[in-house]
């Protein structure tokens, strides 16, 4: 019967990788987790995955080394979102099956 060691060397000399997981517990305040949890499920991550990819980047980056984001739209963008879907709920504005009616329409 082989030991632990002997197994890991085996596994070793065959080119195999051996992962070991490990606890890591961490103390932060409940809303911070909790709107943690919410982005993170958000982006299609769970918590779990969120600090391993964060744990991984950094090791690779030597330092603190990404920003993910959910892109919040300015204004700007906000206005024109909401004139889109005015426009496209409204009978009275012309609308066109494809481009070749559109550009008829407009002599091109």
């Amino acid at each position: 019967m082989l030991n632990i060691n002997e197994y890991l060397r085996i596994v070793k000399e065959d080119g195999g990788i051996v992962v070991t997981t490990t606890n890591l517990n961490i103390r932060t305040d409940k809303g911070i987790k909790e709107q943690a949890d919410k982005i993170f499920s958000e982006l299609g991550l769970n918590m779990t995955t969120a600090i391993n990819m964060f744990l991984r980047t950094t090791i690779r980056e030597n330092g603190i080394p990404f920003s993910l984001k959910l892109e919040v739209p300015n204004d700007t963008t906000i206005a024109a979102i909401e004139e889109g879907r005015r426009i496209a709920s409204d009978p009275s504005v012309k609308g066109y099956r494809n481009m070749e009616d559109l550009k008829a329409a407009l002599d091109l």
